[in-house]
């Protein structure tokens, strides 16, 4: 599997989003407005939205493509899905549950079967969870030091109105499907749409 690389801050500045938003406690001391007198085509915003959505989930293009795919295919707008298949990845729901610092701890911890989905243990990230299910962390990895600490690190984060998190037994229950109004940062998704639909 490829791996993102990517200086982290500055492809925030770049893509106007906070760091806190993939999980980094941090700014950049860079001028914010340094490339902002540069005009930007309609392609290039089409391309930056989508770029933001890549980076902040973490998914390369064949896989965001796919998702765009069977969000089209869903009933409601096409942008507004595509959001709640990002967002209902299993990595995500454990970096919103506040057992991961960053989308990309969440990602490596899910790939060594820390968690259990209706207790069953899953390994693969972009599993896509649904209304009903229980995540919750193994037994075995109950007594680890990390997931101790990073709760207490993430104590601070705000929980999505979808998930019901119980932080004292590692568990979150799924309430409802996620959709565009939970996010903590500014999307226009049906600019992705449109770049895909041309």
């Amino acid at each position: 599997m490829a791996v993102q690389r990517d200086p982290v801050l500055k492809r925030c500045r770049y893509l106007g989003i906070s760091p806190a938003v993939v999980g980094i406690n941090k700014e950049s001391k860079m001028n914010p407005n340094a490339n902002s007198r540069k005009k930007v085509s309609e392609y290039g915003l089409q391309l930056k939205e989508k770029q933001k959505l890549k980076f902040i989930y973490g998914v390369l293009e064949k896989q965001f493509y796919h998702y765009y795919e069977i969000a089209s295919k869903m009933e409601g707008q096409a942008g507004n899905n595509l959001i709640v298949c990002l967002e209902s990845r299993l990595d995500n729901v454990v970096f919103r549950m506040g057992l991961a610092l960053t989308r990309r701890e969440a990602r490596q911890l899910v790939n060594h079967g820390h968690f259990l989905v209706n207790g069953k243990r899953v390994d693969i990230p972009s599993y896509r969870i649904k209304v009903g299910d229980v995540i919750s962390l193994r037994d075995k990895s109950k007594s680890s030091p990390k997931f101790k600490a990073n709760v207490e690190e993430t104590n601070g984060r705000i929980v999505p109105l979808w998930l019901e998190v119980n932080k004292d037994e590692f568990s979150a229950k799924v309430t409802r499907m996620p959709n565009i109004e939970d996010l903590d940062y500014d999307v226009e998704a049906h600019l992705i749409v449109e770049l895909y639909s041309k």
